[in-house]
């Protein structure tokens, strides 16, 4: 049993309705949904961990795998894909050595793509961690995603 989902449940009386937001609580400790924990989870609420996981599949906010400690968001909403959003991101995928939706080897770094940032007249941008990077072209790459090798 894990410490830390310990003082999750404890915030909870173990009921099915509870499922999302002990979910959501357990995302904000680890980072993602670990499958140990998703299995407690199941176990603590009472239903099967079928059911646990269909509810977290359903939803777009789980993550099932760890984040980097620098997590990038790159926007493919229409400004920022009408300005080259997919060359962006092809062009991190191959300075990172990783695809979207995962983690580089070392934790450093983890890559997906989000429909808006709401920065339009930043196009194209990308977040890092929360800051956002704007007006990015393939020669920032590599300033903007330093590798440790």
């Amino acid at each position: 049993m894990h410490k830390d989902f310990e003082k999750i449940k404890s915030a909870y009386q173990g009921t099915k309705s509870e499922i999302i937001p002990i979910l959501q609580d357990i995302q904000s400790r680890y980072g993602y949904l670990p499958e140990e924990v998703m299995e407690e989870v199941s176990g603590f609420v009472g239903v099967s961990k079928s059911e646990v996981f269909g509810v977290a599949t359903f939803y777009s906010q789980f993550r099932f795998t760890p984040q980097g400690r620098k997590h990038v968001m790159v926007c493919k909403g229409t400004a920022c894909h009408v300005s080259g959003a997919d060359k962006i991101m092809e062009g991190i995928e191959r300075h990172l050595q990783i695809k979207e939706g995962e983690v580089t080897f070392d934790m450093e770094y983890s890559l997906e793509s989000v429909g808006c940032l709401g920065c339009c007249a930043l196009a194209p941008c990308a977040m890092v961690n929360g800051e956002i990077k704007s007006n990015i072209s393939l020669k920032d790459v590599k300033r903007l995603f330093k590798r440790k090798n």
